[in-house]
């Protein structure tokens, strides 16, 4: 299982969050994750990066680190757009990019309405995600479909995606890895050795192929329990 974290972009400045990504690159952390909202959820009085210009600017000044964004959302930019920009981000990266795509939910319905943007049912958000993910997948690009609901399930497995629960219950990546889905977690993880070992090692032995750790206290702890559950997981496979 690899390891990555998300990363601080709640803010006006960029340079803690470039350092966090060039930090855990050295560290040998797997990847680094950028959501894609307005503000904070629940938080519409504080800042936040632009997921799209944060993660180019993250292809340049990383070099070996896995790129992704969790969940880049319909319906903020027309599907078009989010296309080219998912396929700009995988060539800027040098293929290290990976596509987190989802729908939105209620909980971001404000962001958008704030800003003058539609928001669609959810039946034809879930059918734009389909056509937007299908396009990327096309071009070779690696596909995470965020939420668990069945309906999203369904969709992942006929485009042949992985499905990225956001702090899903282990036994819940264990039952679509046991039908044969691919299965990537994210959440937070704690703050202690033990906290985060017990529950990567949960995430891990459920089948899940990466965990993105919500941004931690400490980027050298999710590194050492990274290491020490990768050498777990592999002692396993043998």
């Amino acid at each position: 299982m690899r390891v990555g974290i998300t990363l601080p972009q709640f803010r006006d400045e960029s340079d803690t969050a470039l350092d966090a990504a060039r930090r855990a690159e050295a560290l040998g952390i797997d990847g680094v994750f950028c959501f894609d909202h307005l503000w904070p959820m629940g938080q519409p009085g504080r800042p936040a990066l632009s997921s799209g210009p944060l993660l180019g600017a993250l292809a340049a000044s990383t070099s070996t680190i896995s790129l992704g964004s969790l969940v880049a959302r319909i319906g903020l930019v027309p599907d078009e757009v989010l296309v080219e920009v998912v396929c700009s981000l995988h060539e800027l990266s040098g293929g290290r990019f990976i596509a987190g795509l989802g729908t939105g939910d209620q909980l971001s319905r404000h962001e958008n309405e704030a800003y003058g943007l539609p928001f669609d049912p959810t039946d034809e958000r879930r059918a734009r995600l389909a056509a937007v993910a299908a396009e990327v997948v096309g071009r070779g690009i690696p596909v995470w479909v965020g939420g668990g609901l069945p309906k999203t399930v369904e969709l992942a497995r006929h485009v042949g995606m992985a499905v990225n629960l956001w702090e899903g219950d282990p036994l819940r990546v264990a039952e679509l890895t046991a039908v044969g889905m691919e299965v990537t977690w994210g959440g937070p993880v704690g703050e202690t050795v033990s906290e985060v070992t017990e529950r990567l090692s949960e995430v891990a032995g459920a089948g899940a192929t990466w965990a993105v750790c919500a941004w931690p206290d400490s980027l050298e702890v999710i590194a050492e329990v990274a290491e020490a559950v990768r050498g777990t997981t592999a002692q396993a496979g043998r």
